[in-house]
């Protein structure tokens, strides 16, 4: 009896281990939008359904923590005269991090009683675009256009107080053209001590490191690619093999002309997905959690798309514009766009 017992249980335990996920099939989704006066937002970070920090364009940091009935915003001036431009923002720990684009490219971090300059970088060409922490909460990484003939690659080991940027001897070349946008803050991804950056313009490439951002390799990809709009906004993994890449041409958004590709081997190759299946420019594309790799969405000035088949194909689940979305969870996300916060439920 006990055997019989034994072996129930054992086939109940693997039959619902190999339980596939059935996805599910979205064709609209209701965002209710809060307007932010005054300030474009391209950069937030999700602590919970409640709870979503963001950064902004007019050096304003603020958030909410409850669900947007009321907003906490300060304004961050550089040397009384400078408002920074941000674009990134990472939350390490109880410290957030926001990062300007253009020069001066001023890092900051801000925690609850203090804002300090942590990193700052003049150079005519100097343009950051995308923050990241690893999951160690010790490396993090941000990257941004060439000043000379590689990537702007900075680093830190020591949770964001110090950060050294990488001298070109140890980086990929880059061809004239080549740089990144900062859209959405998801031109990286990280998983585990591995990130994944992704390139536009003249190339659209993938740059892969497995140690933290210390060696890189690159990878080429079949999206549209050769000139200044053209390229990769966006990549998201949702395990160390499987990924996608988004962009388009942010001159012609409408355009689905090779804007969208998948990899199965940790980004060594990618297979674009049709060109008769919208959708159109996006900007930021993100595995919904809890979904086995199934769900994804991808945001942009175009509107938001959903795919419930690991991103082989998509439906317009609504109209409004936006820069960047992150999940909660597999039902609730925040989004930001120019002029405004979004939140979204799934039921």
């Amino acid at each position: 009896m006990k055997r019989i017992t034994l072996l129930i249980f054992t086939f109940l335990l693997i039959n619902s281990c190999t339980k596939k996920y059935i996805p599910r099939n979205i064709m609209a989704v209701e965002i209710k939008e809060f307007k932010m006066d005054s300030t474009s937002i391209r950069t937030i970070q999700v602590v919970d359904k409640d709870t979503v920090y963001y950064a902004g364009s007019i050096g304003d940091f603020g958030f909410t923590t409850n669900s947007g009935k009321t907003w906490t915003t300060k304004t961050i001036t550089y040397q009384d005269s400078i408002i920074p431009h941000f674009r990134s923002l990472a939350k390490n720990g109880d410290a957030f991090f926001a990062f300007s684009i253009a020069n001066p490219a001023l890092l900051y971090k801000i925690s609850k009683d203090t804002t300090s300059l942590v990193y700052s970088e003049n150079h005519e060409k100097v343009f950051y675009d995308a923050l990241h922490f690893f999951d160690d909460g010790k490396h993090g990484i941000a990257v941004g256009d060439p000043t000379e003939n590689c990537a702007s690659i900075i680093l830190t080991e020591d949770g964001g107080d110090s950060w050294t940027k990488i001298d070109c001897t140890n980086l990929p070349d880059f061809i004239e053209g080549e740089a990144f946008f900062a859209a959405s803050n998801t031109n990286i991804k990280t998983f585990g001590s591995t990130v994944w950056i992704v390139s536009g313009g003249t190339k659209a490439r993938v740059l892969k490191s497995e140690d933290y951002g210390k060696t890189w390799q690159t990878y080429n990809t079949p999206i549209i690619q050769g000139n200044g709009p053209q390229g990769l906004y966006s990549v998201d993994f949702f395990d160390e093999n499987n990924g996608i890449v988004f962009g388009g041409d942010y001159s012609k958004p409408l355009e689905n002309i090779a804007n969208k590709a998948i990899t199965k081997d940790g980004g060594k190759t990618w297979t674009l997905v049709s060109d008769k299946q919208n959708p159109n420019y996006k900007s930021c594309v993100q595995y919904v959690p809890e979904t086995n790799g199934m769900e994804i969405f991808a945001v942009g000035k175009t509107g938001v798309s959903f795919s419930n088949n690991g991103g082989i194909s998509w439906v317009d689940v609504s109209e409004e514009g936006y820069y960047t979305i992150q999940f909660v969870d597999k039902n609730t996300a925040w989004l930001a766009g120019h002029n405004k916060i979004g939140k979204l439920v799934l039921e």
